[in-house]
């Protein structure tokens, strides 16, 4: 019999949510740290909203550091020399700035800078400093090393504070002045975290009040985006930092070892576990969250723990038909959403044909196998970026892992057949 988890540690989908993946803070962290420990001031570029075809969505962010180092990217390279420029007037003035860029039209290529990427992009500049405690970033940064997720919502434009609201959409009497020079106005970068309504940035105690005691409701699990007018003439950014996808590794071989690199430089968790000792040793996957030898029984043990965050995939290639067999009956017996297996589907087939009709059932409709994408790959290194290809697509929620190139021709065909039907 398998073990049964009901677990938190054994629930999570693998993913249905784009902005799932549209974060990658690790980015930033080095840069951080460094300017931190010397104490120096940074910008922290956000994007709040786009529109047309953009590198990124809402909630991006770019780290820029009093030298013009950067790290993150924005627009892939188009926009991230003249944010550094900017980044300096901000660093001086320590007044947040808006920026606007639209690349939309011809135009663009004689006036703009000259990208051609048909988007507009509006991107806020803050400065943060060990006198604001590094805020918001540092709280991002803190939940992001948990690998816990984090929810802000953030000043973008201005207004004067409205009437905090108590419930629905009813609004209380106007608050008492609490900003400076007896008036009340919010101030933009300022915000608070919504999940204890601590504050951030330079808001006046009575604004960030009227934030937390915003209706309850506000919709979340779609991803950061722009709240235009959420408040009388104040725009919000509602910013969802997903927690990194998780992602168990079964199996510590020499081929699992690219699996790991590609795995871990895409900013997920990682949890490497082998029946071998020789093989599961944190010395070989550095960068993984955690490397655990005793094969199934430490399978079942993870997941019977019950305290830590969700795994989203498991990939089953420990090359040992009886031990993946035994770590499919621990993981049948689990709610991980996505369980990918390596090898040919014979060896599938006999897997779960020695796993029995009712542990079988319960994982055929999770199972991906032969786990990856069909890329021609027969070297390691191709095998494993064809697993976490396929990782990443389902993790995205695009189950249908279509060729760009594809959707693209295919959309252009049908527009012009609209076209000439109307003609």
């Amino acid at each position: 019999m398998g073990t049964s988890v009901h677990a938190p540690y054994a629930r999570g989908r693998a993913g249905t949510e784009k902005d799932r993946m549209s974060n990658s803070l690790q980015r930033l962290l080095p840069l951080f740290e460094h300017e931190r420990a010397r104490g120096e001031a940074m910008v922290l570029a956000t994007v709040i909203h786009t529109a047309g075809a953009t590198y990124t969505k809402p909630g991006a962010q770019m780290l820029i550091a009093r030298s013009g180092e950067y790290a993150g990217l924005l627009s892939g390279g188009c926009l991230e020399g003249d944010l550094s420029e900017r980044a300096s007037r901000v660093l001086s003035s320590g007044v947040t700035e808006i920026v606007r860029y639209d690349a939309r039209g011809p135009e663009d290529l004689l006036f703009g800078l000259g990208s051609g990427c048909e988007g507009a992009m509006e991107i806020l500049l803050q400065r943060i400093d060990a006198a604001t405690g590094w805020q918001p970033l540092q709280r991002l940064v803190d939940a992001w090393s948990a690998r816990r997720p984090q929810r802000l919502l953030l000043v973008v434009r201005l207004g004067s504070c409205p009437p905090a609201p108590l419930s629905g959409s009813t609004l209380a009497e106007p608050a008492a002045s609490n900003g400076e020079n007896g008036t009340d106005s919010w101030v933009v970068g300022s915000g608070i975290f919504l999940d204890d309504g601590q504050p951030f940035g330079a808001a006046p105690a009575a604004c960030a009040e009227t934030l937390r005691r915003l209706p309850e409701g506000l919709p979340s699990g779609r991803g950061s985006r722009l709240l235009p007018q959420a408040l009388p003439e104040t725009d919000l950014l509602l910013l969802e930092q997903s927690a990194p996808p998780r992602i168990l590794l079964l199996g510590a071989g020499p081929d699992a070892l690219p699996v790991a690199q590609l795995v871990t430089f895409l900013g997920w968790s990682l949890v490497v576990l082998d029946h071998r000792s020789h093989y599961a040793k944190a010395a070989r996957f550095e960068r993984a969250d955690t490397v655990l030898d005793g094969g199934p029984r430490a399978l079942a043990e993870l997941l019977q723990r019950g305290d830590g965050p969700v795994i989203n995939a498991a990939i089953v290639m420990s090359h040992h038909l009886l031990t993946d067999m035994a770590y499919l009956r621990v993981l049948a017996d689990s709610e991980i959403a996505y369980v990918g297996l390596l090898g040919p589907p014979s060896r599938r087939d006999r897997l779960l044909e020695e796993l029995g009709g009712a542990a079988a059932a319960r994982l055929r409709p999770r199972l991906h196998a032969p786990i990856g994408l069909d890329l021609g790959a027969n070297t390691p290194e191709a095998i494993a970026l064809s697993i976490t290809a396929e990782l990443q697509a389902v993790l995205a929620g695009d189950a249908s892992m279509t060729p760009m190139s594809a959707k693209s021709n295919s959309a252009a065909a049908s527009t012009a057949s609209a076209v000439g039907k109307r003609a």
